[in-house]
């Protein structure tokens, strides 16, 4: 006789599944998010904000002196290296790996900066010290845009995920693009002619066929060092030095690239990503309640994220398609491709990450594009779901 399982178990089973997969990065952000919010409007506020600001005791690089900047400098490398690698893999032997491949997500990724850009850029016209926020609402974080749809399980076609990733990685290596070349202030030649040294020596280990791991990821430190010194975002480091990882298959099929990637992304999606999102969503909600998000700087973050995004990004498949310029994914009707454009204004990591570099000497004006980042995300979140879960329905 087969014993019952406790009620206990069952649920214990049904929230490990949930947080299995695709869907549970997403989740975990979501519950990150929510901690964060509320430690900042609570009575734990200052021991919070300690924790990550407060200057540490001993560092030992001397440029990231608190909790917040080894997380928003260093551990942020790590999934700005991860992303490299997604983005070398995908163009060279993935899903931009041709032109016929490219046209549909790099035409709305385009478009889903651009539109979002345009709309906080008129919504914040009357002060122009807000106007260096404009790439806030451009970017789209992965993992929680497919964490959402992943919540609907089998209802939507595999075409939907598939132009989402592809999509979301045309639009981080467009971000990453407008932290090096948008946000860095001041240039130091020496530092940065050191880091040029060091990626020629990335490339050198490519080009001469090295595949020890410990190589890269040795020469890959030293670069990030110099970059953290020069004037550069340290982040874009990361980016450069998974460029120079092999992705060329051995015999088994397997590669440097795809070994790193595989090690990498729980580490990223489960502890670098919630971490960097527990210190960083932490904002204390306006005392004035609704009016406080009616400010330019949250409102035209907000309103890019959510109609910016959506406008953007379902207007460039629609032209592309009615031009014969590219077509739409299999088994997706507008509707779907409606949710998913929805799903792409949540900013999450990526905006509250330029949000930091935007505002960098302005604090307050940080936390309002917090706000409006939080607020952005989540309506995109929830609009995107709620479009998605419709238009299932009717596809059945």
């Amino acid at each position: 006789m087969i014993a019952r399982r406790r009620p206990i178990s069952r649920i214990a089973t049904s929230v490990a599944r949930l947080f299995h997969g695709e869907a549970g990065a997403g989740l975990i952000l979501i519950v990150v998010a929510a901690a964060a919010l509320i430690a900042a409007n609570s009575g734990a506020a200052p021991a919070y904000h300690a924790l990550f600001h407060d200057p540490l005791g001993w560092s030992p690089i001397a440029k990231l002196a608190n909790l917040h900047l080894w997380i928003n400098d260093g551990l942020m490398a790590v999934f700005f290296f991860l992303i490299g690698l997604e983005i070398k893999r995908e163009l060279l032997d993935g899903d931009l790996s041709t032109a016929a491949q490219r046209r549909l997500p790099i035409t709305a990724a385009l478009a889903g900066m651009a539109v979002p850009a345009v709309v906080f850029v008129l919504m914040t016209r009357g002060d122009p010290s807000l106007q260096s926020g404009w790439a806030v609402p451009a970017a789209t974080d992965i993992a929680f845009a497919v964490g959402v749809l992943g919540l609907l399980g089998q209802r939507l076609p595999p075409s939907l995920r598939l132009f989402l990733l592809t999509v979301a990685i045309v639009d981080d290596l467009g971000a990453v693009a407008i932290i090096a070349l948008v946000y860095t202030a001041q240039v130091k030649l020496g530092w940065l002619l050191a880091g040029a040294g060091f990626l020629g020596l990335l490339a050198a280990l490519n080009r001469f066929g090295v595949t020890r791991g410990w190589a890269y990821a040795l020469v890959a430190f030293a670069l990030w060092y110099a970059v953290l010194h020069s004037g550069v975002h340290a982040t874009v480091a990361g980016v450069l030095a998974a460029l120079c990882v092999p992705l060329k298959l051995d015999r088994q099929g397997d590669s440097l690239l795809l070994r790193m990637e595989h090690a990498l992304a729980p580490l990223s999606a489960y502890f670098v990503v919630p971490l960097f999102g527990f210190a960083n969503a932490g904002v204390a909600l306006p005392a004035s309640g609704v009016t406080g998000f009616a400010a330019a700087l949250p409102l035209g973050i907000a309103l890019g994220l959510f109609l910016g995004k959506q406008l953007g990004i379902l207007g460039a498949i629609l032209l592309a398609e009615r031009t014969g310029f590219a077509t739409r994914p299999v088994g997706a009707s507008t509707p779907h491709l409606w949710g998913v454009a929805l799903l792409c204004g949540i900013g999450f990591t990526m905006s509250l990450f330029i949000a930091q570099l935007a505002f960098p000497s302005q604090p307050l004006l940080v936390e309002d594009a917090k706000l409006g980042v939080m607020l952005g995300s989540f309506a995109a979140a929830l609009a995107g779901f709620a479009v998605l879960r419709f238009a299932s329905r009717g596809s059945r």
